[in-house]
């Protein structure tokens, strides 16, 4: 990295300027019907065609922005001696068993014994159990260190607030290490000029405080929106009432938050139901954010370490406008509400806007992307703006496309698998 990165983001919509991609590797099809479960995934996908879908989407965002891969940010950091030991014991927090001696080995030492891109690839990719004892020769598990399925939605384990980076606390173990690793990268990369905050390196951390980053979105520099359900808990939003309650800032600062269901498991991150396109536009998904429902809509308001108000709202647009952020509603999949639960599913509400007025978003759902067609949003195919045959600045609004018939199957979309560091602020 040959500059200084000032992580800094303020909103959803503002122009992108940095982004952290992980393309899905062996680590995706290291699973199979009998571990998907555990994987956090309800089928197996095919790598080769998830690779190209996600081919497309990094290839767009490579036209427009900077584009960071996990695996070589760690590496790199893995180079420097100190750095790759304080990777190992904090990846021994999360991962006790490596210092076991039920095999003939311990897997901390052969992790130390490799070079960093070996083991950076390890880290993501895991690493096969040795058939070296009858416990493990009889297990039905075939690593020692479980593959990261889920690390392509590089957007869960860390997020970007203001100028620092909420590390997520996962709510499935299996997901731990994604944390760690982000959380490592952010600390060591010297080109990253940032602090990162994480609950579980606090006091007040306790079991059932989880926070994911796909349940929180910067809806405007005052503004948090965050999706309390099955990935972040209620404990999860006080930690981060209580970061800017510590801040003490003359500003009013808001937090809208709101309640998912616990299934069906298409709605466990609010950016799966919701998530902002423009300065005036976002993308819902009606039955739940519009449509009156048992799921509580709450409003908090702080100023100079204080609360000023907690309340209830109707619903999520309703608490925005009330702020002075009129938004318009695109509804996905349309005016159907067959369609509409069907392109949810696939991830059809979850678009990422890389600068105002310009997203991405999968394809499939093209009652969705219609619905776009009709708010003022021009579609275009990922591959016309890879090719040159599209210009994204010929536009004012546009929805970039990209093919999803594997990536959808793990559960998340184009939001999910971006983590912007930095973008330009929004002129309101």
């Amino acid at each position: 990295m040959s500059k200084i990165v000032e992580i800094n983001v303020q909103s959803e919509i503002g122009e992108l300027e940095g982004v952290i991609l992980h393309t899905p590797g062996s680590e995706v099809e290291n699973m199979t019907p009998e571990n998907a479960a555990r994987a956090l995934y309800s089928d197996i996908l095919n790598l080769d065609i998830a690779k190209e879908e996600y081919r497309q989407h990094a290839g767009v965002l490579g036209k427009i922005t900077n584009t960071y891969q996990v695996k070589d940010l760690l590496t790199n950091i893995l180079k420097d001696d100190k750095v790759k030991e304080e990777v190992i014991k904090r990846l021994e927090r999360c991962e006790p068993h490596i210092t076991e001696r039920g095999n003939t080995y311990r897997l901390r030492d052969h992790l130390l014994d490799q070079e960093p891109a070996v083991l950076a690839t390890m880290l993501i990719e895991g690493v096969e159990l040795e058939r070296d004892s009858l416990t493990s020769f009889l297990s039905d598990y075939n690593f020692a260190l479980s593959p990261l399925h889920n690390f392509f939605f590089t957007r869960d384990a860390s997020m970007t607030v203001n100028n620092e980076v909420l590390i997520g606390s996962m709510a499935n173990k299996v997901r731990d290490r994604e944390s760690m690793i982000m959380q490592s990268i952010f600390d060591f990369t010297p080109g990253f000029k940032t602090k990162t905050v994480s609950a579980v390196d606090t006091d007040i951390y306790k079991p059932g405080l989880t926070i994911e980053g796909g349940d929180v979105l910067i809806a405007r520099d005052d503004i948090l929106v965050i999706g309390n359900g099955c990935r972040t808990s209620q404990s999860g939003v006080d930690f981060i009432l209580a970061q800017l309650l510590s801040q003490k800032e003359d500003k009013v600062r808001h937090i809208v938050v709101q309640e998912l269901p616990s299934t069906p498991e298409s709605f466990i991150h609010m950016d799966m139901v919701f998530t902002l396109l423009d300065r005036n536009k976002c993308m819902v998904y009606e039955p739940l954010i519009l449509q009156p429902n048992r799921f509580q809509t709450v409003h908090i308001a702080i100023q100079g370490g204080k609360i000023l108000k907690i309340e209830r709202e109707q619903n999520v647009l309703t608490a925005l406008n009330k702020l002075g952020m009129e938004l318009e509603p695109v509804f996905c999949g349309g005016n159907s509400y067959q369609s509409a639960g069907r392109e949810q599913w696939h991830s059809g509400a979850n678009f990422f806007s890389f600068a105002p007025g310009k997203v991405m978003g999968y394809s499939r759902n093209l009652n969705t992307i219609d619905a776009m067609a009709k708010a003022g949003f021009e579609p275009i195919k990922a591959n016309d703006v890879i090719d040159g045959k599209a210009n994204i600045s010929d536009y004012e609004r546009c929805v970039v496309t990209i093919d999803g018939s594997e990536l959808p199957r793990g559960g998340g979309g184009c939001r999910c698998m971006t983590m912007p560091i930095r973008r330009k602020d929004v002129k309101w």
